[in-house]
């Protein structure tokens, strides 16, 4: 690789092989390839047999893989035109096809259906990842469901749940991005053999005015490029409305994933919880103890420019005047596969994350002895009512304690000593011990959170993973990681 131009961090730094090869010129241009092949033999097989001849079928086929990129490039110059490049490189390859590659298509016969069979095959290599991801938070879930951690709303300290419990809420938005990428990947249609406004004229002309055959021709192209339907209608290129459909699948899956890598990086930094770390692995260059959550940050980088993509693509579907315009041509080729790698980059990271969250139970531990007599203060109330305290009285006390000893911890960092002050006051009938065993395990004050991630892995997670059996059984491919 050279130096002295730019290259794109997406291939260099941070996806897999497979996702970079959907994306490669190679996987194009032999798609524009198959595409030329199934238009030419359909039209033999439903009687265009003077034209398409038998000779040059085979010779189409057997110069499929190999593509002639000097020549096209050479002619691209002269053209300015890539596919009319492509069709003129092909001719040179097969010659006994020269004269009816192409044959009554547009540029967007080859262009939108190459398209739509990419994003067809990167979805399901994204819905592989995804589902990988959701099976490794699923683990992470059910080892960490009973360990007890303080929640926080407003990041503030909130009644306390489990750190399984926690990451059920980030399962639940996947399997929401599971739903909405099956449901657009129903979507993909072919554009199959509409012509260059969408009607089918030139083919009619071919045909010399059957509709059968035209319609026919439609369905024949679409099926050998292994869709089984095109869409019913398109202008000259398929409905960039389906564009902007998967991307905000794919911004989707950015932003649940964000949100894992931002609630881990928050608990790393009150070091509740690590993500998974090298042994070689250096946390900083300066700060030699530093265990930083670096690929939750790098997670939450890719995922920020991911879920800003949106934008551009309804942009381009809003902006295809009337059958078609050649704005929607640049930023496609950029933005189309940025989505897809990015998406995959961000998986990758999750998934190996996810499956390895470390809780540090000391520390967890320890922040909660500090928080969990102010916790319980409203049992410690109920409790001293029932000895016969009026709530009035008791409540008051609690405050005025509370509020003291608050300051005390944040003014002067002196420990929290509620349940002393609590066990000498008069007022109070509650003995040290009884205050102990109110406020000292947080499992008291958890809830139905063990149970929640019991039912919610039982009754939802594992039934649809179940569904997914052979995906959870591949090999991993390593992304690139720099």
């Amino acid at each position: 690789m050279g130096t002295d131009l730019y290259t794109e961090p997406l291939v260099s730094r941070y996806t897999s092989k497979h996702m970079q090869a959907l994306f490669s010129p190679d996987n194009k241009f032999r798609t524009w390839k198959k595409c030329w092949i199934a238009l030419a033999e359909s039209q033999r097989e439903l009687g265009l047999t003077e034209i398409i001849t038998e000779e040059a079928l085979l010779d189409m086929k057997a110069n499929d893989t190999e593509i002639d990129y000097d020549t096209a490039a050479a002619k691209e110059k002269e053209l300015r035109h890539d596919v009319m490049a492509h069709v003129y490189a092909y001719g040179g390859q097969a010659p006994k096809a020269a004269g009816i590659i192409h044959l009554g298509a547009t540029s967007q016969y080859v262009v939108c259906n190459t398209d739509l069979s990419i994003q067809r095959d990167a979805l399901a290599s994204i819905k592989r990842d995804l589902i990988k991801a959701i099976s490794g938070l699923a683990q992470t879930v059910e080892r960490l469901k009973g360990v007890p951690v303080l929640g926080a709303t407003h990041f503030q300290v909130a009644q306390p749940t489990t750190m399984g419990k926690r990451f059920t809420l980030a399962i639940q938005d996947l399997l929401m991005d599971l739903d909405a990428l099956e449901w657009v990947e129903k979507q993909i249609h072919a554009r199959g053999a509409k012509g260059t406004t969408g009607t089918q004229a030139t083919f009619l002309k071919l045909f010399k005015g059957d509709k059968e055959k035209v319609l026919k021709l439609d369905e024949m192209v679409s099926q050998k490029l292994g869709f089984e339907r095109s869409f019913a209608v398109t202008g000259q290129t398929y409905p960039r409305k389906l564009d902007t459909k998967i991307v905000e699948v794919l911004a989707g899956i950015g932003a649940s994933a964000h949100w894992v890598g931002t609630n881990i990086r928050l608990l790393s930094g009150l070091k509740e919880l690590d993500e998974p770390f090298e042994k070689k692995q250096v946390g900083s260059s300066a700060m030699a103890y530093k265990r930083n959550p670096m690929r939750s940050e790098r997670m939450c980088s890719l995922a920020r420019k991911l879920m800003n993509l949106p934008a551009n693509f309804h942009a381009t579907h809003a902006n295809q005047w009337l059958e078609r315009t050649l704005d929607d041509s640049a930023i496609r080729r950029m933005d189309i596969p940025q989505a897809f790698l990015l998406t995959d980059a961000v998986l990758g990271l999750l998934i190996n994350v996810g499956g390895g969250l470390i809780a540090n139970t000391a520390a967890i531990n320890n922040r909660m002895k500090v928080e969990l007599p102010f916790l319980a203060t409203e049992e410690i109330l109920m409790a001293s009512v029932e000895k016969g305290a009026s709530r009035q009285v008791a409540h008051e006390v609690v405050r005025d304690h509370s509020v003291e000893v608050a300051r005390l911890v944040k003014d002067e960092g002196r420990p929290n000593d509620l349940l002393d002050r609590l066990a000498a006051d008069d007022r109070i009938p509650l003995d040290a011990a009884e205050l102990q065993s109110i406020a000292g395990d947080p499992v008291r004050f958890i809830g139905l959170s063990v149970a929640q991630v019991d039912a919610f892995l039982c009754d939802i997670v594992n039934p649809r993973l179940a569904q997914y059996g052979d995906v959870l059984t591949e090999t991993q491919e390593e992304r690139v990681q720099v």
